[in-house]
């Protein structure tokens, strides 16, 4: 059969999946977990019980040691009580072996263990252990051989199922960093005052490949991506061939919700579960025990009520395997199946339901088969189970609802890591269309810049072309035969004129242009000079709102008529200097006129 593992790294649960059904859960969200390990001190001694309370932390429930547990703080063996080892306000190493419920505070122990890969360390241990499900006598005999070589005196070790036919160079360099994992929690104690947390599994996604990992595993899911490629690296080392993918949550539904892992939750804490003959059973959680009761229901298959009975009592037994692991339910538990008066039977299914518990990792231990018809058996604690971690824990709290929350707020987070992921590709068509302005703006900028430039080579030739002309007649004809003609325009012919670089004279008609006539606007020139450069904004802003083709078109046209504009604003300017400048660009052309006409006066009176 296989297995799918589906882990959600941010809620910290974990489901096997076998059959596409939620076979198992593991959940990691207390304040205290299994595997931790505190310095903590001893707040009060028990005798009577043998057992003592110890403060580990903020939680108001101090966690129980008792003195079977306390490991290397037995120091005097055969001692009489507790009393002997343990006094107030001593300083003690301990690690938890189960999580706190609501009535009391977490089972703590003196022997502490480190789980690798393969291999488990005991710092206050001894000798070499090997895992039962490791039943090759020529692989247990070298692994046994193996950790009496590499083990440090003092301590003890336990090879894991993993560590199966696994190279010796693998198996050592997974005891050496356990080691210097134990002499970095060693620093920390000798420099630390209690109650503090020494060390804890905090990668959740690695902790469930290492110890939920098997040969039957296919396929592993984990929704989020540092995750996943944690798994792949981690899986890597034992050439496994499980296939790790990351759940991108496309469907707008978190990992939980898309493989029914919610809805399996919410229906393991119902009392009733339906069995696919029509039978059904009852789980009932108590205070020192778990009733599980078992019922033919509709079932009416068979041919007769002796085959009905063992029919649905062994559809029972396997959901009842299943169920154990899915509400991880530990302690005692007492099942009253149906009764059978076949001591045939009653053995078939004792064999059945051996069959269904065998790869339950904490272990089930059947104890008897009662007159009654009862089966007593026990199951190892494990963490919290179901009913406490989403069963109502107060009278006005609901473990579901807190659930619920806590999806409903992951998917929160990934739809406004969605929309920021937007938000950015939208930054960057706002970018491109900023950079399109931007150049747009450059064009323009660029096209007043060769404005300037060709107004500057004319000023450069004007200042080159006034040197004293050796001729006779040129004083005669220079500025007495100027003309300076006032023009009233509106301001909508301004804008026109200034915009296309017209001559304001060709309003007067094409006969009064000529290079010896000055056009002057009837207005302050200094005051016409502001309306101009306000022009020339607008111009720019008007450039600005059009497409690129006719801004290209306008500049153009501007160039054009570029010398003529040049004419027209410099007349308005104040400093006179240069208008004078520019005005002697005509002067060669006056002098050549007025030569002809004396040559013309000469030849008439001859």
């Amino acid at each position: 059969m296989s297995q799918q593992i589906i882990i959600a790294e941010q809620a910290r649960i974990a489901a096997l999946l076998k059959d596409d059904r939620v076979d198992e859960l593991i959940v990691a969200q207390g304040q205290y977990q299994i595997g931790d390990i505190f310095l903590g001190t001893v707040e009060n001694v028990l005798p009577g019980i043998d057992a003592a309370f110890i403060d580990i932390g903020e939680s108001e429930k101090n966690g129980f040691i008792h003195v079977s547990d306390l490991g290397p703080l037995k120091l005097k063996k055969g001692s009489a009580g507790i009393t002997e080892l343990l006094e107030p306000k001593q300083k003690v190493v301990v690690q938890v072996i189960k999580e706190p419920t609501s009535s009391k505070g977490p089972r703590l122990t003196g022997n502490i263990s480190l789980p690798g890969k393969y291999l488990v360390l005991q710092p206050f241990g001894q000798g070499v252990n090997i895992s039962r499900k490791i039943n090759t006598e020529t692989e247990r005999s070298r692994l046994k051989a193996l950790g009496v070589l590499i083990k440090a005196p003092g301590t003890g070790l336990l090879f894991r199922t993993e560590a199966a036919n696994i190279n010796e160079e693998l198996l050592i360099d997974d005891l050496e960093n356990l080691i210097q994992k134990w002499d970095s929690i060693l620093q920390i104690i000798d420099s630390t005052s209690p109650p503090v947390l020494i060390n804890r599994d905090e990668d959740f996604s690695l902790r469930i490949l290492r110890d939920y990992v098997s040969a039957s595993t296919n396929k592993i899911t984990i929704d989020n991506k540092s995750a996943t490629e944690r798994a792949k690296a981690f899986l890597s080392d034992n050439d496994s061939k499980v296939n790790v993918e990351f759940y991108s949550n496309v469907k707008n539904e978190h990992i939980l919700e898309n493989y029914k892992i919610d809805l399996a939750i919410k229906k393991a804490l119902e009392p009733r579960v339906d069995l696919p003959s029509g039978g059904y059973i009852i789980i009932e959680p108590t205070e020192a025990l778990t009733v599980i009761d078992v019922n033919s229901g509709s079932f009416t298959r068979s041919a007769n009520s002796r085959q009905t009975v063992l029919w649905t009592n062994c559809e029972a037994a396997i959901e009842i395997a299943r169920q154990m692991k899915l509400r991880n339910i530990g302690g005692i538990l007492v099942i009253d199946f149906i009764d059978m008066d076949s001591r045939r039977d009653q053995f078939q299914l004792l064999e059945h339901f051996t069959s269904a518990i065998k790869d339950d990792s904490a272990r089930p231990q059947i104890a008897q088969l009662t007159e009654l018809g009862l089966l007593e058996l026990t199951r190892k604690r494990q963490g919290q189970n179901i009913y406490e971690l989403f069963g109502k824990k107060l009278s006005d709290c609901d473990g579901l609802i807190q659930l619920k929350k806590l999806i409903d707020f992951e998917k929160n987070n990934f739809e406004n890591q969605k929309i920021s992921k937007k938000g950015k590709k939208n930054t960057n068509i706002d970018d491109s269309i900023f950079e399109i302005k931007d150049s747009n703006e450059k064009y323009l900028k660029r096209e007043e810049r060769d404005i300037d430039l060709v107004t500057n080579n004319i000023e450069e030739e004007v200042s080159n072309k006034k040197k004293p002309v050796h001729d006779e007649h040129q004083n005669g004809s220079n500025s007495n035969e100027k003309e300076i003609i006032t023009i009233e325009l509106s301001e909508d012919e301004k804008l026109v004129y200034s915009q296309l670089g017209i001559n304001p004279l060709i309003k007067l008609g094409k006969e009064y242009i000529s290079t010896n006539t000055i056009a002057q606007l009837g207005s302050n020139p200094q005051k016409e000079a502001k309306n101009i450069s306000s022009k020339k904004k607008l111009n720019n802003q008007n450039l600005n709102s059009i497409n690129s083709e006719e801004a290209k078109e306008l500049n153009q046209s501007n160039q054009e008529t570029n010398q003529k504009k040049v004419i027209v604003d410099k007349h308005n300017i104040e400093d006179k200097d240069h208008a004078e400048d520019i005005l002697e660009i005509s002067s060669e052309n006056e002098i050549d006129i007025s030569r002809r006409k004396r040559r013309r006066s000469s030849a008439t009176s001859e």
